[in-house]
């Protein structure tokens, strides 16, 4: 086989690919010259030009996507040329990169991605003699804009002395750039989405062509000239008159082809391939092949095929196009072992081991040479060993407040202290997770799901946990997990986690009794196997395995009781971090219990009699599934069947508001549901995460127990938003898609907000170790230098909160929580001393002194007693100055309460005031002391309950 290396190449292309970017080169005389950055996505119609598009993918390999585009007056012999090269370019970089044949105006969503919001073809070319000169007087122009999530423009007409009203249509949005103004036209049949993605165009034109300095007006289909911005668009068409009703006429589209043809290339010519279905088999490796599927064509590259053969079927598949009267079709060429989702797609079979490892990458020229001359290279490459630096991130702040509920039947059972974490395999159980996150509090709701539980209490924890999130206004994020599929976010969540064999549940206990089933429910006093596993002390796992030889495995610790005696084995590979982690999960599950220690390989004949003797395990760690490069899908579900369009490069701003994304992770699935998805759609965006699991669009043999989170519009965790580079304000902004953009256009960039609907809950904190103090347990409470604590009043809460950051949470009333609430009053961790907290700088005393101002005396005031103070004030000062009338709720009384020292009322109090509501310890204070300890601002304050109003009003006498 003939090999093409990155010399042979010309030297304009020579060294490319070797970092993640666009590189793209103009075809001049048959050569390709490099393009400068600061002209990337400007394309002229004349020319045609390569386009290499370098990915490094998570475990840092290389990708490459090869694009050649044709633009609409290239000549012929010019598209041949460009395709020849483009296959001797994907040979040099190994040839396992896709090619793609882009033709101007019909170009692919993944190429046009690398180009938002669009690209804008100028007229003109090499070959012409265009000297790309920028002409001194602007053009009006009107643009036609297609497409929901990557758009496609084409100058819809040119400008005379008026355009024709012909031009416009009811279906889709139009841009008409003016020297002074930018109008969209949007037709009345065009989608939200389609407007509010030809915003982003107007945006580019504005930048553009405008250098950033001009007017933007919106114009509705059907707005009468009494709009002055309307007239002055209609103007331009000479007057208003109403469009036709008649449906938008595209020349854009591609021919359909009669099914799916397979066609073999030989010599340059090619041969239709005659099978009843299409199966992988009929390739041969040692050829190429065309796939005619109508709107795409592909060519198939065998991997032993030579250069030469690879070019002739290029140069065939451009032949192909001419005679099928298909110019404008897209072809795309994929090699043996690295073929497109796509391409595989559209056999009726095709094995999932019929994919080529990639070869490992050299360190240097000099490795890759050794490599390719079949030379050893192992010692001059890098190689990867396990360590906790490979682990991925959890992405969610583990020192939250937790609640966990067995489900029982249509019930659901709160679990206290070290039981949160206790779950059983035949039972389902709902969990409630509070955590703060960047500037604001974040929620998880979440409903683990047993391998041994049976369909009814699955069926009643999903209802349970959907009708807490819904309670709740959506805003937690939900997750449906699956035994052995659990997550990173949820171990951390657990801290200590132990899974054990068999359930409580009545519906469990019915089962395996109309069934006959043997009940194998862990037995304290009985012979059990648990398997360590975990990254730490904030994320460790003993889970309850078949107490026989064969589970041992030489990577992981093991915990095993029975008969009275408890054992701990260490295999060989483990590590002193694994055996730690043994020793912790050890006092949870047999405290206070004398151990025996093993060493793998001089065991004693106890250990072996209680396993059922000796037999072969295995030695390599279990593996876990890696988390892949995300993509992103756009949903549409109707009469149980689920249509997905992959968002290429994504970003925040393809979220649109209306529609429902998936972003498929591999080892985790989420949903994303816009604020103003129909509400008829939101019960079914857990069975649009499960049918998306069940068809494997990307045939990544994703499992139907993968995690799913779903996720609404505004309460985005940070699991979630790690995907994307993050804006929370856009997420927070009124109206549709549409409205949206274009309040950003209209206001110099600035998103219009909401007024924030997040609420500070109050606090329950959760015990997951023994309460026996023992050096090597692991806390559960936050570190001394967070201002939020466990086991705080939400008053003392929020007051810590706000001296701890002055940028404060919005401290409204907390939404009301579905569940009792656990809380420890007295955490062994230390808090934050307020005392130091309180003088945060000389600002906030300067602000402070304006409470300390009397207020000027009424000229009719009458005198009342500190009790009726509420009913005299029927206006408080509001924070930008001015008086607005607050509706007085009952305040409670205070001054029946007795005073107390401020360091008798503290939790570390070694004399601690006895038989007082713990939750309002403030409320002892003396005026002054109260006044001395918790100074604040005017916004502050007001955001205090209200019989912490009075207190301070009493003792600052503001009012």
């Amino acid at each position: 086989m003939t090999t093409f290396s990155m010399r042979d190449l010309d030297e304009a292309l020579q060294g490319c690919g070797q970092k993640s970017g666009v590189e793209i080169w103009r075809i001049e005389n048959f050569k390709p010259v490099a393009v400068p950055i600061e002209s990337h996505g400007k394309f002229f119609s004349g020319d045609s030009y390569i386009v290499l598009k370098t990915t490094a993918s998570r475990s840092g390999s290389l990708h490459h996507d090869i694009h050649y585009w044709l633009g609409k007056g290239s000549s012929q012999d010019e598209h041949g040329s460009v395709a020849v090269m483009t296959v001797e370019l994907d040979s040099a970089l190994g040839g396992r990169a896709v090619q793609y044949r882009e033709v101007q105006g019909q170009e692919t969503e993944k190429f046009l991605s690398y180009f938002k919001p669009c690209i804008i073809p100028q007229e003109g070319g090499v070959a012409s003699g265009f000297n790309h000169v920028k002409p001194e007087e602007h053009q009006t122009r009107l643009y036609i804009c297609k497409g929901k999530h990557v758009v496609r423009v084409k100058e819809a007409s040119h400008f005379t002395v008026t355009f024709a009203r012909s031009t416009l249509n009811h279906d889709d949005v139009f841009i008409l750039d003016t020297e002074s103004k930018i109008f969209q036209f949007s037709g009345s049949s065009s989608s939200i989405q389609e407007r509010a993605k030809a915003l982003e165009v107007v945006q580019y034109i504005k930048d553009t062509y405008h250098d950033g300095k001009c007017e933007i007006a919106a114009v509705d289909d059907g707005r009468m000239m009494a709009d002055a911005e309307a007239g002055e668009f209609w103007e331009l068409f000479g007057g208003f008159a109403p469009l036709p009703k008649k449906s938008a006429v595209s020349d854009d589209q591609t021919a359909e082809s009669d099914g799916i043809k397979l066609f073999s290339v030989e010599k340059g010519q090619t041969e239709a391939v005659e099978a009843e279905t299409l199966e992988k088999e009929l390739l041969d490796t040692n050829k190429c092949y065309i796939l005619d599927c109508g709107l795409e064509v592909f060519v198939w590259k065998g991997r032993n095929t030579s250069i030469d053969q690879r070019k002739n079927a290029s140069e065939a598949a451009e032949e192909f196009f001419r005679s099928s009267e298909r110019p404008k079709s897209n072809l795309i060429s994929v090699m043996e072992g690295f073929e497109t989702v796509m391409f595989r797609s559209k056999f009726d079979s095709w094995p999932t081991t019929s994919t080529v490892a990639e070869p490992r990458q050299g360190r240097g020229k000099v490795a890759a040479l050794l490599q390719k001359q079949g030379v050893n290279v192992e010692g001059l490459v890098k190689t990867s060993s396990p360590s906790s630096k490979d682990e991925p991130k959890p992405y969610i702040d583990g020192t939250g407040n937790l609640q966990v509920w067995r489900v029982n039947n249509e019930e659901k059972i709160l679990l206290e202290g070290a039981e949160q974490s206790k779950f059983y395999s035949g039972d389902c159980y709902i969990l409630q997770y509070s955590y703060p996150g960047d500037d604001r509090e974040e929620y998880l709701v979440g409903t683990w799901l047993g391998k041994q539980s049976v369909e009814e209490d699955r069926a009643s924890a999903i209802s349970m946990a959907s009708k807490m999130v819904e309670s709740m206004k959506f805003m937690p994020a939900q997750a449906r997990i699956y035994e052995g599929k659990e997550p990173i976010q949820f171990f951390v969540i657990m801290q200590s986690f132990i899974t054990f064999k068999g359930g409580l549940s009545d519906a469990f206990k019915k089962y395996i009794a109309e069934n006959e089933v043997p009940d194998n429910t862990y037995n304290a006093e009985g012979v059990a196997l648990f398997r360590v596993q975990g990254s730490g002390p904030e994320d460790m796992q003993a889970i309850q395995i078949d107490a026989v030889s064969t589970g041992l495995n030489s990577s992981h610790c093991y915990i095993l009781h029975g008969d009275s005696t408890v054992f701990t084995w260490c295999g060989n590979l483990t590590t002193s971090d694994d055996q730690e982690l043994m020793e912790r999960m050890l006092d949870l599950i047999k405290p206070d219990e004398h151990t025996k220690a093993q060493k793998e390989g001089i065991e004693s004949e106890q250990f072996w009699e209680l396993l059922g003797g000796n037999s072969e395990y295995p030695s390599q760690k279990i593996k876990k599934d890696g988390e892949s490069d995300p993509h992103l899908f756009s949903c549409t579900f109707s009469n149980e069947t689920l249509k997905v369009t992959e968002i290429f490069n994504f970003t925040q701003d393809d979220l649109m508001t209306e529609d429902i994304f998936i972003l498929d992770c591999h080892t985790e699935v989420y949903v994303w549901v816009g604020q103003q998805v129909d509400p008829k759609k939101k019960p079914q965006v857990l069975a649009i995460g499960e049918k998306f699991l069940e068809h494997d669009f990307l045939l990544e043999n994703l499992a139907s127990e993968t995690p799913i989170y779903i996720v609404t519009e505004g309460n985005e965790p940070p699991f979630f938003t790690r995907f994307f580079t993050w804006d929370s304000s856009k997420s927070a902004m009124h109206g549709d898609s549409f409205q949206r953009k274009l309040a950003i256009l209209t206001n110099k960039g600035k998103p219009l907000l909401n007024k924030p609907k997040r609420r500070v809950p109050v606090y329950s904190g959760r015990s997951s170790v023994p309460d026996k103090p023992q050096s090597r347990s692991r806390s559960v409470t936050s570190s001394t230098d967070r201002s939020r604590v466990r086991g705080r009043s939400p008053a003392f809460n929020a007051l810590a909160a706000n001296f701890g950051n002055v940028s404060t949470r919005n401290l409204s009333t907390p939404p009301p929580m579905v569940g009792p609430m656990v809380r420890k009053l007295y955490p062994k961790s230390h808090a934050p001393d307020l005392t130091k907290l309180a003088p945060k700088s000389a600002a906030i005393a300067a602000r402070t002194a304006i409470f300390e101002k009397p207020k000027p005396t009424p000229p009719q005031e009458t005198p009342t007693s500190p009790g009726s103070s509420e009913a005299t004030n029927g206006a408080e000062t509001a924070e930008d100055g001015s008086m607005s009338n607050i509706k007085e709720e009952e305040a409670e009384e205070e001054s029946n309460l007795p005073t107390f020292p401020y360091e008798r009322l503290t939790t570390e109090s070694e004399d601690p005031v006895p038989d007082i509501d713990l939750t309002r310890r403030e409320a002892y204070l003396t005026a002054a002391e109260f006044k001395e300890k918790f100074e604040m601002t005017k916004s502050e304050f007001y955001k205090l309950p209200k019989w912490k109003q009075n207190k301070l009003k009493t003792a600052v006498q503001l009012f």
